[in-house]
C-alpha cells in the first residue's frame, strides 16, 4: 500500500515539474533594461565664479531667469527660459561638477541683493511670481535622445532663428533655423540703426579710408538672411567678426555708404541660435506652454522630469 501511495506522489510530482521548472524560469529572467541614471551629488550645487558660496540649483535658475528675461514677460515664456536654463547649467558644469560663469558668453546671474537692487520696491511681487515660475518647472529638462542640450538662448530674432551649422560651421540636429515671427509686437528695438565716419569705419577694420573701400564692398548671406562673410579691400571678415568689430547686436545687418558717413541697419539681438526670447513672449501670448515653445525652438527635442536626488536618505 505505502508503495502504490509513492508511486503515486512520484508520479503527480513528475507531472508538475515541467510547470515548476518554468515558473523558476521565469522569475529568474532579468528585469527589464531601464534608462541609466545619471550619478550627482545631492543636492546640486552651483558654482558660480565671482558668488563667494554655491547655489542650489533652483535657485540658481531663478537667479538666471531675472537677469536674463524680462519679469514681466507672460509665465509661460518664464517657465521656457527656466527650463532653458536648467539644462544648460546641468549640460555646462555637469551637473554642478565644474564652475560656470554669470556673463553673457554662458548665463547671466543676478543674486538676491542684485535683484533686490534692480526691482526696488516691485522686488517682492517679481520675486514671488519667479518663485511659483520656477517651482512649476522644477526638475524639468530639455533632452535629445536621452541628452542634455545645448540650450543656447538670445534676445530677439530676425523673423526666424539662425542654424548652428550657419553659425558655428557645425550641424546639430535640434539647433535648426525656425520661424519667429511678430517679435516687433513686443520687443522695443528689434531694428536699430548706426552710423560710422568713414575713418571709424576704416579703423575698425584696420584700413586706412580710400574709395576703394565701398566699391569694393560684397556680402554674403546666409539662409537666414544674415550676413556670412564681408569683403572689401581685397579681404574677407565673417559676419560674427565684422559684428563684434562694429558693436552691433546681430549679423542681420545692411551697409549703406554715403558721403560723409556709413550707415548700418541691423534687425533682432543676439547670436540668433536657439530660442527667441521675444519669440518665446509673442508664442505664450499666442496661448503656446512653456513646453510648446521649447519644442518650436529644439526641434525633435523631449522635455523630461530630472530628480536632483535619485538615491534615498
Amino acid at each position: 500500500m505505502k508503495q502504490n501511495i509513492l508511486l503515486l506522489i512520484l508520479c503527480i510530482g513528475l507531472l508538475l515539474l515541467p510547470f515548476l521548472l518554468i515558473k523558476e524560469k521565469h522569475e529568474a529572467q532579468p528585469a527589464p533594461e531601464v534608462e541609466k541614471v545619471i550619478e550627482v551629488d545631492c543636492p546640486i550645487l552651483i558654482e558660480v565664479e565671482g558668488v563667494k558660496e554655491k547655489i542650489p540649483l533652483e535657485t540658481y535658475v531663478l537667479g538666471v531667469v531675472a537677469a536674463e528675461m524680462p519679469v514681466s514677460f507672460h509665465e509661460e515664456a518664464l517657465k521656457a527660459q527656466s527650463i532653458a536654463a536648467r539644462t544648460y547649467v546641468l549640460r555646462e558644469t555637469n551637473y554642478g561638477k565644474k564652475s560656470i560663469d554669470k556673463t553673457v558668453q554662458k548665463q547671466v546671474y543676478a543674486t538676491l541683493e542684485e535683484r533686490k537692487k534692480k526691482w526696488g520696491a516691485s522686488f517682492e511681487a517679481y520675486e514671488d511670481k519667479l518663485q511659483k515660475v520656477v517651482a512649476a518647472t522644477k526638475g524639468e529638462i530639455i533632452v535629445y535622445k536621452d541628452q542634455l542640450i545645448t540650450a543656447m538662448f538670445f534676445s530677439s530674432s530676425n523673423g526666424q532663428t539662425e542654424s548652428a551649422e550657419n553659425y558655428s560651421g557645425y550641424a546639430i540636429p535640434y539647433l535648426v533655423s525656425v520661424p519667429s515671427g511678430a517679435e516687433e509686437q513686443y520687443a522695443p528695438n528689434v531694428k536699430k540703426q548706426f552710423e560710422f565716419t568713414h575713418k571709424q569705419w576704416a579703423n575698425a577694420f584696420g584700413l586706412k579710408w580710400s574709395s576703394n573701400i565701398a566699391t569694393s564692398f560684397q556680402v554674403t548671406k546666409t539662409d537666414t538672411n544674415r550676413i556670412e562673410s564681408v569683403q572689401m579691400s581685397g579681404k574677407t571678415w565673417t559676419g560674427r567678426e565684422v559684428r563684434a568689430l562694429l558693436g552691433l547686436p546681430s549679423t542681420d545687418f545692411e551697409v549703406t555708404f554715403q558721403n560723409d558717413k556709413v550707415v548700418v541697419d541691423t534687425v533682432g539681438y543676439g547670436h540668433g541660435v536657439g530660442m527667441s526670447q521675444y519669440g518665446a513672449e509673442v508664442l505664450a501670448n499666442d496661448s503656446a506652454s512653456a513646453h510648446d515653445i521649447l519644442l518650436h525652438y529644439y526641434k525633435g527635442t523631449e522635455i523630461k522630469s530630472f530628480s536632483a536626488c535619485l538615491k534615498s536618505p
